[in-house]
């Protein structure tokens, strides 16, 4: 039986991080490798693609599923608001605060879900990746500058394909079956291509002091358990959803925190230590929450 879970967690584990391994591996012999365009169509085109064809494959029904939305937001927005107690010499409250709120949920979270827990898991996994773009391109944003970014997330081609995927979900004849198979084909681009990049981002980092990184990373995961136990306590949720939830918590600083903390020139790098240090801690983290949520729930 041991045997049997550890080869499980390895078949799930594994795949990603060599694909996030490739790419780190690619950035450190090209040098300054620029993933820019790539990026940028993923996000621009790939991920829409992605997000559309979940949802109309796997219909999300608000009625249902208000509980999984519900908790998805409170364990984005609980995190944050328990950060701040906490006091870090030298870091700022938005740079910790940012960096414990948002986690890797694309990159990262969407395939070891699919491989966790069943690509028939995939309506729940993106309602919980949308909600992250939602709040991370708004609330996200007002907290880096107030003055700047409030509807930001209305320029999300990501938030506007989940819309309509919802909306097309339950009328999929009113469009012609090859625009689903396209989509569906470039969605299937998405998710190798976000783990590629992010090996590629993590190559051209540097990890500068390691202490405050550590403890940062130490007080995300803590603040991430105890708000799972408030919302798991709080809400009528389902094993199958408090295993996505409990994984989401877990999951590694988003890269986005630390383009967007250079962006708005609030502590890059800082908050660049914080990403390249909980991915790290990932590889330790991920394995012992996959297989804690497929023994006990």
């Amino acid at each position: 039986m041991r045997l049997y879970m550890l080869s499980t967690l390895l078949n799930i584990v594994v795949p990603v991080f060599a694909v996030v391994a490739v790419g780190f591996a690619f950035g450190r012999r090209q040098r300054h490798a620029d993933m820019g365009f790539i990026n940028l169509a993923n996000v621009a085109v790939f991920c829409p693609a992605l997000v559309f064809s979940a949802l109309i494959d796997n219909p999300v029904r608000l009625g249902t599923s208000w509980p999984l939305m519900l908790a998805g937001t409170l364990i984005i927005v609980l995190p944050g608001l328990l950060l701040c107690l906490f006091r870090f010499r030298g870091l700022e409250r938005r740079t910790l605060v940012l960096g414990g709120m948002f986690r890797n949920t694309g990159n990262i979270g969407i395939p070891l879900m699919m491989l966790a827990y069943g690509e028939d898991q995939l309506g729940a996994i993106i309602i919980l990746f949308v909600l992250s773009n939602l709040i991370h391109f708004s609330l996200g944003l007002f907290i880096l500058s107030r003055e700047a970014g409030r509807w930001l997330w209305l320029k999300n081609p990501i938030i506007w394909s989940a819309v309509l995927g919802m909306l097309l979900a339950d009328h999929p004849t009113l469009l012609p079956e090859f625009v689903y198979t396209s989509t569906g084909l470039l969605g299937q681009m998405a998710v190798p291509l976000m783990l590629f990049a992010l090996g590629v981002r993590l190559s051209g980092g540097e990890m500068g002091d390691l202490g405050l990184a550590l403890r940062v990373n130490l007080s995300y995961l803590l603040a991430g358990a105890a708000s799972l136990l408030l919302v798991a306590w709080w809400l009528p949720l389902s094993a199958d959803w408090l295993r996505l939830l409990a994984l989401s918590v877990m999951l590694p600083p988003a890269v986005l925190n630390y383009l967007l903390c250079e962006q708005y020139r609030c502590q890059p790098d800082k908050m660049a230590s914080i990403v390249l240090l909980g991915n790290a801690l990932s590889v330790l983290t991920i394995p012992l929450v996959i297989y804690l949520t497929l023994t006990l729930l």
